[in-house]
């Protein structure tokens, strides 16, 4: 029996990349900002994101000073995450952050938009007026 060459990205590259994605997004820099900053392209970003590309620890270090976040952001969840199938696949099969609603561009934008928001009453109204709206089911 022959093996595939074709190689399925590892659950954590997965992972990585995700967390990768939601923090450039919630900053608000584009994979081509962040390509520039570490001389890649930005399809190099669009393969780490994706978990293609492993991440080395080098250029993980760098990403986390561009994003200004702790090297330990990027495993963040995984402590907690579920493994399927590991003694079959020699592999974890996490569920990774990929549905979460934290990690979508509404979320990112919203967000964005709510910390620029320069009165913190203003805000604050916001915060109650959108917390009394879901209760509501509106």
């Amino acid at each position: 029996m022959r093996k595939s060459n074709k190689r399925s990205s590892h659950p954590i590259d997965k992972h990585v990349g995700t967390k990768l994605k939601a923090r450039r997004n919630l900053i608000g820099m584009s994979q081509d900002e962040l390509a520039q900053e570490v001389d890649l392209t930005y399809q190099q970003i669009q393969k780490y994101e994706s978990g293609t590309n492993r991440i080395g620890a080098s250029r993980l270090f760098e990403f986390s000073k561009i994003l200004q976040v702790a090297v330990g952001y990027f495993f963040e969840g995984l402590e907690n995450a579920s493994k399927k199938g590991f003694a079959d696949t020699k592999q974890a099969e996490f569920e990774g952050p990929e549905q979460d609603v934290m990690n979508k561009r509404e979320t990112y934008n919203l967000v964005r938009a709510y910390y620029n928001i320069q009165d913190p009453k203003l805000r604050q109204q916001i915060l109650e007026m959108a917390k009394a709206m879901a209760k509501s089911g509106s």
